[in-house]
């Protein structure tokens, strides 16, 4: 597969001829929204097995070879020429298609209400093949260590039947809100702590779940070593069902940092108890927080560079969004709250208003601005097949366990394409 960045004056009949691709795949493939109004910077997965490269100036096969990672002899054989031929400038090479690395997804489900709304459940259905996990999000504990179960509705089938580990996902929420002292009490009662345990126990074998994943998030400090003893008290309780046991960490860089989404997440034991960890890099840009990239690739590769020093980077997925923001400008934090937008939604705002689509190469995401028919200008920062090839890149590079997505229910059709061109998928 290959990356198009939509240039001025492309059309989808133009991009097609190209890459020798039918417009119906193109369209297909990416589910394009706006297949008559293309965007500037806006990107196109080609469905072709391998990709093409044109020579830039200043290339030489060499070079072009080492940067796909082939020697020079076989990537002239491919394109039918000698080693010594000289480059023109345009000239199209073929690449063949790159070894694939085996890796593990998963995605969070967040049903609202009683039910799994269709659309939920459709979403999961389109997503799972591609997952090695399922996280119907969450069960809710009380204080008393007994659980409120999440709406599930047709979700365990739908893991069965594309081979995806159904996941008990259990936070410390309490009226919508991380409660610290609902995490005291199941980290320090033991009473209560054997009940909750009890309790889970018999929840993951009435719905078949086979993997416990713990979110306690803004514990107290002071918890740091209770929220361990837990784990390892956990890990062994669920190694006699033959389940694993994986927890959600907030995005550190350092053993000390402060701060209550912090300090009670100890990295380096939880690489040590738990079969993997869900690192939450992401939310940098956040609906209550200014503009900026939601997981910009800077701040994930230091918190990542930082975690494969304290945990087994076969243990790490990394935490990745399937969203973007809308900001309305001047933005004011603690007042205003930005709009959630999928990538899908992201280019149609972009071709309404007729504005391209710029790339940030620090952040390594998409990022626009227009102004509405209230005359208010916005911000969007989302993703791309772009910035997510970065983030596999990176996953690769740091040779992760794979990646973590938050959540199904926005379209992002190219995600799941390019996953498909880099990985094989685990299932259990």
């Amino acid at each position: 597969m290959q990356i198009h960045v939509v240039q001025p004056n492309d059309t989808l009949a133009s991009i097609a001829s190209t890459y020798r691709v039918p417009v119906v795949e193109l369209v297909t493939a990416n589910e394009i929204p706006n297949p008559d109004h293309l965007v500037v910077g806006q990107t196109i997965v080609i469905p072709i097995i391998g990709r093409f490269y044109w020579v830039q100036p200043g290339d030489s096969l060499w070079e072009i070879a080492r940067k796909f990672n082939l020697s020079l002899p076989e990537l002239a054989r491919i394109n039918g020429m000698s080693v010594n031929q000289p480059l023109q400038i345009g000239m199209r090479l073929y690449i063949p298609p790159q070894r694939k690395e085996d890796a593990e997804f998963n995605a969070y489900i967040e049903p609202f209400g009683t039910t799994v709304s269709q659309s939920l459940e459709n979403s999961a259905r389109k997503a799972a093949p591609y997952l090695t996990y399922l996280s119907p999000f969450a069960f809710q504990v009380n204080r008393d260590g007994s659980l409120i179960s999440p709406p599930l509705g047709n979700l365990p089938i739908i893991a069965r039947a594309n081979q995806n580990i159904l996941v008990m996902a259990i936070n410390n929420q309490e009226n919508g809100q991380f409660s610290d002292e609902l995490g005291r009490i199941l980290l320090n009662d033991m009473e209560v702590q054997d009940q909750f345990l009890n309790n889970i126990v018999n929840t993951a074998k009435q719905y078949g779940f086979r993997d416990i994943h713990i979110d306690f998030e803004f514990l107290r400090p002071e918890d740091k070593e209770a929220y361990n003893r837990f784990l390892r008290k956990a890990k062994a309780r669920f190694n006699q069902e033959g389940w694993l046991l994986s927890t959600a960490l907030a995005p550190k860089t350092s053993a000390t940092q402060e701060g209550l989404w912090y300090e009670a997440h100890d990295y380096k034991a939880h690489g040590e108890i738990v079969d993997f960890v869900v690192i939450m890099t992401y939310e940098w840009g956040y609906s209550g927080g200014p503009p900026m990239a939601v997981s910009p690739i800077n701040s994930v590769r230091d918190v990542l560079e930082y975690a494969v020093t304290e945990i087994p980077p076969q243990k790490i997925l990394m935490g990745q969004n399937l969203y973007g923001y809308d900001w309305t400008l001047p933005f004011t934090p603690g007042q205003d709250t930005a709009k959630a937008v999928s990538p899908q939604q992201a280019i149609q705002l972009a071709a309404k208003y007729n504005v391209p689509i710029n790339y940030d190469l620090e952040a390594q995401a998409p990022t626009f601005e227009y102004t509405d028919e209230e005359n208010k200008k916005h911000k969007v920062w989302f993703e791309d097949a772009r910035s997510i090839q970065a983030k596999f890149d990176l996953i690769k590079e740091l040779n992760l366990r794979g990646m973590s997505y938050w959540k199904l229910g926005l379209s992002f059709p190219q995600n799941w394409l390019l996953i498909v061109e880099n990985f094989n998928v685990t299932k259990q």
